[in-house]
């Protein structure tokens, strides 16, 4: 029993041990104690139910519809949460943004997401902060990366690495003719202690130079910010929030361990899909969903079928359906007969 362990003489003789016991203790109690609380809200339900039957008044019965509402959105956010299984899915994410060919207008799509993601932050009640950006020519963004502080945060983010295209009449041409634009959405898991990666130092390339613009802490004045080249694989990170070089050059590296590793992964699984003759739903450079502004609006997940008219609210950060979608694998063509492409 892992409570006995805590208990054990001698415990805290090997800290980082300690720690691991802890945090697994911690997570378990999580999953247990939720769903203890939803078998004895059924129960009370049960009980509702035969008291609404005596009662037999409609204000009675309101109170068990509202009831069996709440309890059926719990049971489906507690089944949710049970599929983040993987090593990495209960941690915080880094999320880096890239804008594609297409200048001011891809430059403009990167901050829309950019600020999407902010905001889907915001309504998840995750911590988020942007350690690296590097405005366009004239406006926007032509990259960006956010680190996202929250339980779950990387096992809900992962679903959205890929490439995302927006269809829209452009705020930037005089003729008001449609454009489509392309950004390029990366997530890595930030857990250092746990990712296995072993980077020599003359792999490495590493410059210095200002922090300046957003995320950018000691605007124009000493060279803390960090980027970090790694030679063998052209990864290329950087980081420019904290104040100083060393903490900067620390939480740059975190991110480098995380960008090989899912290299490594996504090399693993493109294997796996090649035996077992199955094509990759997420990829590097893989098209996963397409927001339409005009001439109609409609915003499709391209893997799930999942799809909203409401573009207003996705862009506001309602993101949480596509993302369920993916963790439940509903595969595009599922309930979803309309080809609006």
């Amino acid at each position: 029993m892992l409570e006995d362990r805590l208990a054990a003489p001698g415990f805290w003789d090997d800290a980082n041990a300690a720690r691991k016991t802890i945090d697994r203790t911690n997570v378990i109690k999580k999953k247990i104690g939720p769903l203890q609380d939803l078998e004895a809200r059924t129960g009370d339900f049960d009980g509702l139910i035969e008291l609404a039957k005596e009662a037999g008044d409609m204000e009675t019965w309101r109170e068990v519809e509202l009831e069996h509402k709440k309890l059926e959105a719990d049971v489906g956010a507690f089944e949710l949460s049970q599929l983040l299984k993987g090593p990495f899915d209960r941690g915080n994410a880094f999320i880096t943004i890239h804008s594609g060919a297409g200048g001011t207008e891809a430059c403009d799509w990167a901050d829309m997401l950019m600020r999407m993601y902010q905001r889907w932050c915001v309504r998840r009640g995750y911590k988020v902060e942007l350690i690296d950006h590097e405005a366009g020519d004239d406006v926007g963004t032509r990259s960006a990366t956010l680190e996202v502080i929250g339980e779950n945060a990387f096992g809900y983010l992962q679903a959205e690495r890929g490439v995302h295209r927006l269809v829209r009449i452009s705020p930037f041409d005089a003729a008001k003719k449609r454009h489509t634009s392309f950004a390029s959405i990366d997530v890595t898991p930030d857990s250092e202690e746990d990712i296995d990666i072993q980077i020599r130092e003359e792999d490495l390339k590493i410059d210095t130079y200002r922090a300046g613009g957003k995320g950018g802490q000691n605007v124009n004045k000493v060279e803390t910010a960090v980027r970090i080249t790694h030679v063998p694989s052209g990864v290329i990170v950087a980081c420019q929030i904290e104040r100083s070089q060393p903490k900067n050059r620390a939480k740059a590296m975190a991110m480098l361990k995380a960008k090989l590793y899912q290299i490594e992964e996504d090399k693993r699984k493109a294997e796996l899909d090649r035996q077992y003759g199955e094509k990759s739903d997420i990829g590097w450079g893989s098209q996963i969903r397409s927001y339409v502004f005009q001439p109609y609006q409609m915003v499709k997940d391209l893997r799930t079928g999942v799809k909203t008219s409401n573009i207003s609210d996705v862009m506001d950060g309602d993101l949480d359906s596509f993302m369920e979608a993916m963790l439940r694998g509903q595969k595009a063509g599922e309930g979803d007969k309309d080809d609006d492409e």
